[in-house]
């Protein structure tokens, strides 16, 4: 389990279901009748609160909170390639 810290950079690999999948959609595969797409969004995010309960809180681009457990396959931290490529997509 790697230790987070407020004003870390994550990635969360966030998984997603529709009938057309974005411009940002990888991993996309049919679902069983081909009506629908299994796709996984990259969400590039800050932390910013670390909690002693194992979750971590973490603020979107446009503000937005989300509490994750630090745990969670999903979540990882940016590496420095990822800040620099993707650096307006995080959170100022």
């Amino acid at each position: 389990m790697s230790q987070f810290r407020v004003g870390d950079p994550i990635v969360y690999h966030k998984p997603k279901s529709s009938v057309s999948p974005g411009p940002r959609a990888r991993q996309v595969y049919a679902l069983e009748h081909g009506e629908h797409y299994h796709y996984v969004v990259d969400k590039y995010w800050k932390v910013s609160s670390v909690n002693n309960d194992g979750t971590i809180e973490v603020v979107t681009r446009t503000g937005k909170k989300h509490t994750l457990p630090v745990n969670d396959p999903n979540l990882s931290r940016a590496h420095p390639l990822q800040q620099f490529l993707y650096r307006k997509r995080f959170p100022n």
